[in-house]
């Protein structure tokens, strides 16, 4: 059976370009001005743009697309699917159409490995509510899989990247070390079994919308969804990157708790082993002017030193670094109103965690690490 992971040099959001060569592209770039129907646009590295449509409604559109994460051609499409409903998701949308972008390498493969992606996608698809309604394909050297999705969305309960209000609590919704778990799987240090929870994660919708009811935190829904002032899903660029690209659109700083943010089991062992990504140094590179670790060098969770170009740097902090793919989202969330937002969603979300505050922009890092 054939192993997809083995069949690429990068998998997952950890093929992203790096987001400081991305941002050095798009500046060069002279975009057509925005009309007045333009709500967001990709000026703040939001998830998703949004289009007016009539005062009560608003159209949201993705794309997202990547090589191989995994080995199973189904879950590969379960998690592609699931990552690209997601940017939907973290502007607090409802998917409503789905089309599949699709690069297969026909002389190489057989089209059974394409029948099981796309039916990991379309069940994926189907789980989210949303119309799975055609896509593009082409005759490409390397497998290639994602969905352009269009959601809907009232224009004033939008959650923007730039949200993010002074005090709030900073919440995130699935585990970190999706990066590490997939370099050891890609290596063959690990099989999918061995990484079960990590594959599970991935492939989990982040639509929290429903689990807002309150039939637990004896909160209504109505009060739980303003509640959250911001949000972004946890991707490629790592909690770190995705972090700071919050808190600079927001103008604020964040302070983390390190020993509060959510991991699995082995993430740290096995970063400890050295199974990193190229994105583990560019998302350092990325972030290093805005972010500053502040561990107690007598804290339980201060994890061994590892080595690497750029010096000496912890395998915690790698973890800050970690490309995720399909990860949580990071909410931006009221204060008084963040017990009962984890409350509301940690029977779906195992791991769900207030990881931190938001403080003013200040002369300090913008993100700081304890």
């Amino acid at each position: 059976m054939i192993k997809l992971t083995q069949t690429v040099q990068k998998g997952g959001c950890a093929a992203k370009v790096a987001a400081s060569e991305l941002r050095k592209i798009l500046d060069q770039v002279k975009f057509p001005p925005q009309g007045q129907n333009i709500l967001v646009d990709g000026s703040l590295f939001d998830d998703a743009a949004v289009d007016l449509i009539r005062p009560d409604l608003a159209l949201v559109q993705t794309l997202d697309f990547f090589t191989p994460i995994v080995d199973s051609p189904r879950s590969f499409g379960a998690i592609a699917a699931a990552n690209a409903l997601s940017d939907v998701f973290a502007m607090g949308a409802i998917p409503r159409t789905a089309l599949a972008i699709l690069a297969f390498p026909l002389a190489e493969m057989d089209p059974s490995v394409v029948v099981e992606v796309l039916q990991g996608a379309s069940d994926k698809i189907a789980e989210s509510g949303a119309a799975f309604v055609g896509g593009h394909s082409i005759d490409d050297g390397t497998l290639k899989f994602g969905l352009s999705v269009t959601g809907e969305v009232n224009p004033n309960k939008i959650w923007k990247n730039s949200g993010a209000m002074v005090g709030d609590h900073l919440i995130l919704t699935k585990p970190l070390g999706t990066g590490t778990a997939t370099a050891a799987l890609k290596r063959q240090a690990v099989n999918e079994d061995q990484i079960q929870d990590e594959i599970s994660s991935m492939a989990r919708l982040n639509h929290i919308l429903p689990f807002l009811s309150g039939s637990k935190s004896g909160t209504s829904d109505q009060k739980l969804h303003k509640a959250i002032h911001g949000a972004t899903d946890v991707t490629g660029f790592g909690l770190a990157g995705h972090a700071y690209q919050m808190a600079k659109a927001s103008r604020v700083s964040f302070r983390i708790r390190s020993s509060a943010c959510p991991r699995f089991t082995k993430t740290l062992a096995w970063i400890e082993e050295g199974f990193l990504t190229k994105a583990h140094r560019t998302n350092r590179e990325y972030t290093e002017k805005f972010i500053k670790f502040c561990f107690d060098s007598n804290s339980d969770d201060q994890a061994p030193k590892l080595a690497n170009v750029q010096g000496t740097i912890s395998s915690l902090e790698q973890l800050f670094f970690d490309p995720q793919t399909s990860g949580g989202l990071l909410l931006s969330v009221a204060a008084d109103q963040s017990a009962a937002m984890v409350g509301a969603l940690a029977e779906n979300f195992p791991g769900v965690a207030i990881i931190g505050e938001v403080g003013p922009e200040d002369s300090g890092p913008m993100i700081s690490i304890q």
